[in-house]
């Protein structure tokens, strides 16, 4: 009896230390050499990739990245031209900034981009410091002026719960936040060549602070209430270019660590009292230049499967 009770025991642990991991597929999209879009389980074995373009003007820009609800996946492999493929590797649409809506002929790049719920695409058009939403015609329906633009100098862009943009620029490093009218509402100059910002849910701006090598969460009043910087403490984990972040349902932070090095996690997740509790080191996969990945949730993962599984996958 004590035997089947330990076994009993052993076994509803097992369940809950499973349940608590879930799925959790992670999304990659690397450039610098790799030229790769692929989809890894939590381990890093990969279940799906696509060979990307190769290097355009010095390098390919794999900058942004984002799995559909549809399980299609929206990537770009040059700093202008954006594109829509199917899991069975079918491109299902494309937009090309460098020629469509009046830029022909302009300097332009595109560093960020989304799907709307609505079917529209948000992109964010350096150069001609712009951000467009486009239907699936490629016909402007919504447009605002950025005013910190230039040919290099805005990164990644994502909204807010109210709806408006935050816009990091490396070059003034700045934060900053438009409504849909194209007014600054809020802005956090952190002087870095800054690369992400995402609005946490405590109404907090969580900002990768690209060259900086590091991470800071400030309140609306502009406060530093977190850090790390460096290093991770209490681990050797040495950060290098910081870029994507994601907030967690149990409000932990996945963060970007690009150009680490090897030896060195591409991407981790952190607790708030800063203890690391996983770790995607994929050199050989990524090498040292994934700047942009998304993880993926319990729902996504398994939708995500049931459609590879139709493949054959």
């Amino acid at each position: 009896m004590k035997t089947k009770l330990h076994y009993s025991l052993a076994l509803i642990l097992l369940l809950t230390v499973v349940a608590a991991k879930g799925e959790r597929l992670v999304l990659v999209s690397a450039s610098y050499g790799k030229n790769i879009l692929a989809i890894t389980d939590r381990d890093g074995d990969v279940i799906w990739s696509h060979k990307t373009a190769g290097p355009q003007r010095g390098h390919a820009g794999h900058h942004d990245v984002h799995l559909l609800p549809n399980g299609n996946i929206l990537y770009h492999d040059s700093w202008t031209k954006l594109t829509e493929i199917t899991l069975g590797k079918k491109v299902v649409w494309t937009y090309d900034s460098a020629t469509m809506n009046g830029n022909k002929g302009k300097r332009v790049d595109v560093h960020a981009f989304a799907r709307l719920k609505n079917g529209n695409t948000s992109i964010v058009e350096s150069g001609v410091g712009r951000i467009i939403e486009v239907d699936k015609n490629g016909k402007i329906i919504h447009e605002i002026p950025m005013k910190r633009d230039g040919r290099q100098n805005t990164r990644w862009v994502r909204f807010t719960p109210e709806g408006n943009y935050l816009v990091t620029s490396e070059n003034p490093g700045v934060v900053t936040e438009y409504n849909r009218k194209g007014e600054i509402v809020w802005e956090y100059l952190i002087n870095t060549r800054c690369y992400g910002a995402i609005r946490l849910k405590n109404g907090n701006t969580l900002i990768a602070s690209g060259s900086g090598k590091s991470v800071v969460e400030v309140t609306p009043e502009k406060k530093v209430v977190w850090e790390i910087k460096g290093t991770v403490p209490g681990t050797e984990i040495e950060l290098g270019w910081m870029t994507a972040l994601q907030q967690l349902k149990n409000g932990n932070y996945i963060i970007g660590n690009c150009h680490a090095g090897e030896g060195n996690p591409q991407i981790f997740e952190i607790t708030r009292d800063k203890k690391v509790v996983w770790e995607f080191d994929e050199w050989e996969l990524v090498g040292n230049g994934l700047a942009v990945w998304q993880i993926l949730n319990d729902k996504q993962s398994k939708h995500l499967r049931r459609q590879l599984a139709k493949l054959g996958k």
